[in-house]
This record gives structure tokens, sequence and C-alpha cells, in this order.
């Protein structure tokens, strides 16, 4: 089964051109990621999961094919820890 993820309910999320902003609009807190790390949080977001965007981003990304794994379960928990997702 999946894993379901959404944003935390105080925080929103706006597209940059580099990436994404989140933020937390009760306490005015936010964070910045990276295009690699919006697409990760987007395609979470839209019901995929960590496998599929594994696999999507060693399509784009082949030469980095081995750090991809750990790479998306490592942002999925810095997420989780910051409290900005839930699952």
């Amino acid at each position: 089964m999946p894993l379901s993820v959404s944003l935390a309910p105080d925080i929103t999320s706006t597209r940059t051109p580099g990436g994404m902003i989140l933020l937390n609009t009760r306490t005015g807190r936010y964070w910045q990621l990276n295009e690699t790390g919006a697409l990760i949080l987007e395609h979470l977001l839209a019901g995929g999961s960590c496998t599929s965007a594994v696999a999507e981003l060693r399509i784009r990304h082949p030469e980095a094919a081995d750090r991809v794994e750990a790479d998306t379960k490592a942002l999925l928990s810095s997420l989780k820890s910051a409290k900005l997702v839930t699952s």
C-alpha cells in the first residue's frame, strides 16, 4: 500500500523557479526546497510512492542513481521531523 503524504494543516506551498517554498502560516517560519526536493514532494502529494519517486528520479538523473533512494527517504524523514507533512 502506498504511503499517503499530505501537507500539515498550517503549511502552504508555493512553486518557485528553482524549487518550492513551504510556509508555516501559524509561525511564519519557511523552508526552501530545491527543484529535486520539490519534484519529490509534489510526487508524494499527488499520491505517488517513494518507490515511484525514486524510479522517476533515476530516469531523470542516471548519474545519481545510486544515491536517489537514500536521498528521497532522507528528505521525507526531514519533512516529517519538521512537521511539514503528515503520513
